[in-house]
């Protein structure tokens, strides 16, 4: 009889680990035993091989291009969770926004995709980054948004690995490589999409330099140009040759072609509308260098620009519900106005 309560015991554990583990697999998306918004960050992170992306303003409502990345990150990493950081979120207002925002309600009813208060301070904790964020004053920090997300997306992902993506990278097929650096061009690396496993020794040694090399008024010092001179103290950059990557030190360094085809100088070709539009056969993703748009260059229905046909191909939701949607209730609302 007492054996067979052992027994009876046994299978319960090993039941109670088993359910343990649905909560942990990447499958767990299919088949949720709990509503995810009683999901902590914490508890997201630690599955592992998230997809990060950070809001360091305090604005709310996810502009079209911040939700295309988002969706296009979460069609193409369908089996990991994709993570959406807001500054301007707290867990008070969390629920009230999904149903006041079209773009929130939007991410938030896909199945791997979670949207968390950004808490820097939380975020900083057991990193060399959490003195220097005690230190320093946002108000008199010329570029602090900028700052501010270069610190976190190296505290996260060192913290818990992962691929950190920039809100205006569109995601077109998934990145084989691990451990990766993001080529701009020759010897120059990006900070605007990475990977590593957590605890890797390079995103340690950048949040060391980050602190010793601060300087939060030349724009980039923290972000590509610490990345830069970082993997040049362990690599020898040479130039690349045709769409080949460069690995040193067990880190891929992906050519341009991978995320860069368009470089930045010729940003504005994505809201252009293109002869023959290109296939963009050797990219995983493509940045669209939202900080140069200015002049708020956006996508229009029926434009036919390369950028909405990425919208199209890689996040229909946010074309149809942000795009379509949008231009067709403004326009039923001004015919309603024009009858008044």
């Amino acid at each position: 009889m007492l054996k067979k309560i052992q027994i009876c015991l046994c299978f319960f554990f090993v039941l109670g680990i088993l359910y343990e583990i649905s909560l942990l697999s990447s499958c767990f998306f299919s088949y949720m035993p709990m509503p995810k918004h009683f999901l902590t960050p914490e508890q997201v992170l630690n599955l592992g091989n998230s997809i990060i992306f950070l809001e360091t303003t305090e604005r709310l409502e996810p502009p079209p291009l911040v939700s295309c990345s988002v969706e296009s990150a979460a069609r193409t990493y369908q089996d990991r969770p994709v993570i959406l950081f807001m500054k301007g979120l707290t867990n008070d207002t969390a629920l009230d926004l999904n149903s006041s925002y079209a773009a929130f309600s939007l991410l938030s009813s896909m199945k791997n995709v979670f949207i968390f208060p950004l808490q820097m301070e939380t975020v900083f904790q057991e990193t060399p980054l959490l003195q220097w964020y005690n230190q320093v004053i946002p108000e008199l920090e010329k570029n602090w948004v900028h700052v501010s997300s270069d610190a976190s997306r190296l505290a996260l992902i060192w913290k818990y690995g992962g691929i950190y993506m920039d809100t205006d990278v569109i995601s077109i097929r998934p990145i084989p490589e691990e451990s990766f650096l993001a080529a701009q061009k020759s010897q120059f690396s990006s900070n605007g999409i990475f990977g590593f496993p957590a605890h890797h020794k390079f995103i340690w040694d950048c949040m060391e330099n980050f602190v010793l090399k601060y300087n939060g008024n030349i724009w980039g010092n923290q972000g590509p140009f610490l990345m830069t001179r970082m993997l040049k103290t362990i690599c020898n950059l040479t130039d690349f040759k045709g769409t080949e990557d460069h690995s040193c030190q067990n880190i891929s360094f992906l050519n341009p072609q991978r995320f860069y085809p368009i470089p930045y100088p010729a940003w504005g070709r994505y809201y252009e509308v293109w002869d023959k539009s290109p296939n963009f056969s050797h990219s995983y993703a493509l940045h669209l260098w939202n900080f140069m748009n200015h002049n708020q260059k956006a996508v229009i229905a029926g434009s036919n620009t390369l950028a909405e046909k990425l919208y199209k191909a890689y996040c229909p939701t946010t074309y149809e519900d942000l795009i379509q949607n949008a231009e067709l209730d403004n326009f039923t609302f001004y015919e309603d106005t024009d009858t008044v």
